[in-house]
């Protein structure tokens, strides 16, 4: 299911597709024919060291689009590989284009799309950015990123799904958190507030 506004293009600019781990979706200065989104798996978009190291820009997971860039560029700008089996959408980029021409309430409610994407991404490499996984996994609960898929936000935030598990289970010894249900977890003053709200 795409998000909205995505959802409004017509089923001809959409194909779905599903990969097995290692295929590679586009090289760098292929022609930029698609943007995509991910349903079901995780895509590594690449770029190489003047060494040859491989060099992993972004990850995108499940339910997260990617190559938006090749809206306005006529060629990608990275390698694009599944790193687990992998369902996708692949968008036409000349319908895209097309509809936002034809409806600005469209170009202004994509526009809006990618620049929460952007957001989110920023958020996330600042999450990343933070060396202790127990404060790392608190600032991604306190950001609402956890919904309950646990290995999918370890990922997310570059933590196996052992060290989210430990993680969790030291912030709610130490209060920080409060265990709602299976893979769902609140800050201790969220679930306060909350409570005191419907007294």
């Amino acid at each position: 299911m795409l998000p909205h506004p995505l959802n409004l293009l017509p089923p001809s600019a959409l194909t779905l597709k599903l990969l097995r781990k290692g295929v590679p979706l586009f090289h760098r200065n292929d022609p930029a024919k698609a943007l995509y989104h991910v349903n079901i798996g995780i895509v590594h978009l690449l770029r190489y060291t003047r060494n040859g190291d491989e060099v992993i820009v972004h990850r995108a997971h499940g339910n997260e689009g990617f190559g938006e860039a090749a809206l306005f560029s006529p060629v990608y700008h990275c390698d694009a590989v599944t790193a687990a089996d992998t369902e996708l959408v692949c968008i036409d980029k000349a319908a895209v284009l097309e509809l936002m021409k034809a409806d600005p309430n469209f170009a202004i409610a994509v526009s809006a799309h990618f620049a929460a994407q952007i957001q989110n991404y920023r958020r996330r490499l600042e999450i990343l950015a933070i060396r202790d996984a127990r404060d790392r996994v608190f600032a991604a609960v306190a950001d609402g990123m956890l919904d309950g898929n646990i290995k999918l936000v370890a990922a997310q935030i570059g933590l196996t799904h052992e060290a989210m598990y430990r993680a969790l289970s030291s912030l709610v010894r130490t209060g920080r958190l409060i265990k709602t249900g299976r893979g769902c977890y609140e800050l201790k003053e969220s679930v306060l507030a909350h409570q005191h709200a419907n007294l």
